[in-house]
């Protein structure tokens, strides 16, 4: 493959991904894909392997890419009432 990718452009891709899981309107797509990001980069912190390590990042761009599409799609059938976990106890 290529070149294990920088510190600098994995916690880049990292940032990008938990921002793009803010994104989602229904709050349990958000959490799973917050908790899906934290899970993924855990499991991948101790590669060694340049080749794998690209492979991995290659995969979390790609990842990136669908995240952000199904946030739109999310966005546009969005329903009209927050969840119970999303209402403020005052």
């Amino acid at each position: 493959m290529g070149s294990a990718p920088a510190r600098s452009e994995v916690l880049s891709l990292f940032r990008s991904l938990l921002r793009t899981a803010r994104d989602f309107t229904d709050y349990n797509i958000r959490e799973y894909a917050k908790r899906r990001t934290v899970d993924a980069f855990r499991h991948n912190r101790r590669l060694s392997d340049p080749a794998e390590a690209a492979a991995a990042f290659a995969e979390g761009k790609s990842q990136l890419g669908v995240a952000k599409r199904q946030a739109l799609v999310y966005s546009l059938y969005a329903p009209r009432a927050k969840s119970v976990m999303e209402i403020n106890g005052s």
